[in-house]
């Protein structure tokens, strides 16, 4: 991959080009490589600049630049989410992002995220379920099967082992796109017609809806003893998924808590309701699930050092593999004062 420093060309990957580098790589293999990327990251928390997503909001939905850096590398990704847009057969979901040098501030990758959101999203799931999931789980119940459901699917299965998913969609069309894309997969899929019958005999309940609603897709007479839940379609004020009991009963385990507060299932809690931060749980600093019958949830929204994650695992992964373009992005004239003898230059 071209040094940007030495010809000013800085490394895109397109979205063709990203699918092209999973498939190269495999989907289950570079989920299991964002996975590791992640935890390492997590590991060294205290390293980064951290701040809740900047936001811009509107009736139709959300605009974020999501920012971090660990005082080598800086990151961002420009991210929305506009859960009208199925409607007009758009995206809910669309990304980019970039990292820099913190030496420079030259760009040194600029990437598509929205697939790579995709995988990164379900990469942190898997990971934390390997965690906080009880052991030997083996099904996972998918509540909400849109675009994020394969991808969570998979990563379960490639990090945490699960052979069977019980699928559930308040619109069966997505139900059975789900299952249809997941039918080469080696895992067991299992329509169903409730979230009721989903969640029969899951030891892992995936929630991933895009209503931007305070809505109860899970009351807590669906939920048993001992139980790993993953709320990952709260991503915003007023957007829950998760009735308040189920809160109260669990374990609860978060990214970031300034931005999870604000934007999380637990924006129904008090603020000083008690919850435990990832990393403190990979570092060793605090306990992950303590016993077979406790209820362990995720509260999950999405952090910046994820993605800082998954742009620094792709940008090791691309060396070699010819799938970027190089783009003319930076001004960068012989002598650096002489911007306009530059420009002037490049009239002749």
């Amino acid at each position: 991959m071209t040094n940007p420093s030495d010809k000013a060309l800085v490394p895109f990957v397109s979205v063709d080009h990203m699918m092209q580098l999973i498939h190269r790589i495999g989907v289950g293999k570079m989920l299991q490589g964002l996975a590791s990327y992640i935890e390492a990251d997590f590991k060294r928390w205290e390293l980064f600049d951290k701040t809740p997503r900047i936001a811009s909001h509107s009736a139709e939905g959300v605009i974020e630049l999501m920012p971090t850096s660990d005082g080598e590398v800086y990151g961002f990704k420009y991210v929305n989410g506009h859960p009208k847009n199925t409607r007009d057969g758009l995206q809910t979901v669309t990304a980019f992002g970039l990292l820099a040098d913190v030496g420079t501030g030259y760009p040194v990758l600029l990437s598509e995220m929205t697939m790579l959101t995709a995988m990164r999203t379900a990469a942190t799931s898997g990971l934390v379920a390997r965690y906080l999931a009880p052991k030997g789980a083996q099904t996972m119940a998918m509540i909400g099967n849109g675009a994020q459901s394969e991808f969570q699917s998979l990563a379960m299965q490639a990090i945490c082992g699960i052979r069977t998913v019980r699928l559930w969609d308040i619109d069966a069309g997505a139900t059975e796109k789900c299952a249809r894309n997941l039918a080469e997969s080696g895992l067991d899929v299992v329509r169903c017609t409730s979230a009721e019958e989903a969640m029969e005999g899951a030891q892992i309940i995936t929630t991933c809806t895009a209503d931007k609603a305070c809505a109860t897709i899970l009351t807590g007479n669906m939920i048993g003893p001992g139980v790993h839940i993953n709320a990952i379609g709260g991503d915003c004020p007023g957007k829950t998924e998760l009735a308040a009991d189920i809160l109260h009963r669990s374990e609860i385990f978060v990214e970031y808590p300034p931005q999870t507060r604000i934007e999380g299932d637990i924006q129904q809690l008090d603020p000083d309701h008690p919850v435990t931060e990832l990393w403190q749980v990979m570092t060793g600093a605090a306990p992950g699930r303590r016993s077979a019958d406790q209820i362990t949830l995720f509260d999950s929204v999405g952090f910046a050092i994820e993605d800082f994650s998954a742009l620094r695992y792709v940008r090791d992964q691309l060396t070699g593999t010819g799938l970027y373009h190089e783009l003319d992005l930076l001004a960068d004239p012989d002598e650096p004062r002489d911007l306009y003898g530059m420009l002037q230059r490049a009239r002749a």
